[in-house]
């Protein structure tokens, strides 16, 4: 039996189809993707969980879609139907938030809307959607969903805390805590990227210095 259809082996490959999306290849902390909603509306939790949120949404049902209909889409207007796609769910998606909370959806602003132009989700649709079957274009879409979901809450958490003092909106330092307010404007958005890379980058070092089991058992025998 081919190793490639084996059960085993076709689990490991779909979990690292995930995995890849949630933090190898993830698509703020590495490739950079997504920066725009990502600066402008991290500057709390909630508006940072509401975009994140949003942006996996769209991801999995365009890829799942995409997927669907690759077959029959014909090159010569490939991206312009992907567009089509992806435009059905942020509409979807904005509605969605409109019912949901008129305040956040204020709150985000025109970046909802321009969720079809984010280079993160027509760059999955058309490297990996249109090329491969259903479950894994949903894997995909759910593991690059929630890296960039994990990404801009951990700049939304950061610049609210330091910002503002609170998570959430609850208090968290207490009366006498002066926030750094440059935190919560666009320059504190840059300044937070720029520690949270860095302390990808460390965690990363620190794994790749770990020994592997192939290793370990060379330094025991």
């Amino acid at each position: 039996m081919n190793r490639d259809s084996h059960p085993l082996a076709l689990t490991e490959i779909k979990l690292d189809t995930f995995l890849d999306g949630l933090w190898k290849e993830n698509p703020v902390f590495v490739h950079l993707m997504g920066m725009c909603p990502l600066l402008a509306v991290s500057n709390s939790v909630i508006n940072a969980v509401a975009m994140g949120a949003s942006t996996l949404f769209v991801l999995v049902n365009s890829n799942a879609v995409v997927s669907l209909v690759r077959r029959w889409v014909p090159d010569q207007v490939r991206i312009p139907a992907f567009v089509m796609i992806i435009a059905t769910f942020v509409t979807i998606t904005e509605y969605l938030l409109q019912a949901i909370s008129l305040e956040i959806h204020a709150a985000l602003g025109p970046f909802v809307p321009l969720i079809v132009v984010n280079c993160i989700i027509l760059g999955r649709a058309e490297a990996f959607a249109s090329r491969n079957p259903l479950l894994p274009s949903i894997l995909d879409g759910l593991g690059t969903g929630l890296g960039y979901l994990l990404a801009i809450f951990l700049m939304g958490a950061f610049r609210e805390l330091i910002g503002a003092g609170s998570f959430l909106g609850i208090n968290v330092f207490g009366d006498h805590y002066e926030p750094w307010v440059v935190m919560i404007l666009p320059s504190g958005g840059f300044f937070t990227l720029g520690v949270l890379m860095i302390g990808v980058y460390w965690i990363n070092r620190l794994k790749s210095r770990k020994p592997g089991p192939q290793q370990e058992m060379a330094h025991a025998a």
